[in-house]
This record gives structure tokens, C-alpha cells and sequence, in this order.
């Protein structure tokens, strides 16, 4: 196996270790907060399977980041899907 498919393997397991880390932990059901945990997940084990695999340039990989970080931050931040004052 070529060095440069091992940063891909290891994102990818750490992505799927996260995914079943949140489904082991969860409580039952799909409120908003584990809605949006899955997605966040999701979003970055994929944007970064495809960067370490050079399919997804840096600056567009900056651009899912913020946006990430973003959405989550509003996420946590908000009471009760009322913004926070």
C-alpha cells in the first residue's frame, strides 16, 4: 500500500470511530442537537477524506472549517432555537 493512502485509512477510521462513538452515546431519539452532531461529523470526515486525498483544494477545505465551526457555534450558543442575546 502506498505511503501517500495511509493519512486517507487513518481519517477515515477516526471518522467512523466518531460516528459510532456518537451512536453508542446518544440518548434515543433524533432531537436538534444529535441531528446536528451527525452532520458535523459527516461533513468534516468526508471534506476531509477528500483533502487528504487531494480532491478538495485547501481554500474550499478553510471554507467548510468556518463553516463548521460556525454552525456549530450557533448551534450550542442558542437556547431553544431562539438566537442568543
Amino acid at each position: 500500500m502506498a505511503m501517500e493512502n495511509w493519512p486517507i485509512i487513518m481519517i477515515f477510521i477516526l471518522g467512523a470511530g466518531s460516528l459510532i462513538g456518537f451512536f453508542l452515546t446518544k440518548t434515543e431519539g433524533f432531537g436538534r442537537f444529535a441531528t446536528s452532531t451527525l452532520l458535523i461529523i459527516l461533513v468534516l470526515t468526508i471534506s476531509a477524506v477528500l483533502f487528504a486525498a487531494g480532491k478538495l483544494e485547501s481554500e474550499i477545505m478553510a471554507n467548510v472549517l468556518f463553516a463548521v465551526f460556525g454552525f456549530a457555534g450557533g448551534l450550542f450558543t442558542s437556547r431553544n432555537g431562539k438566537p442568543a442575546q
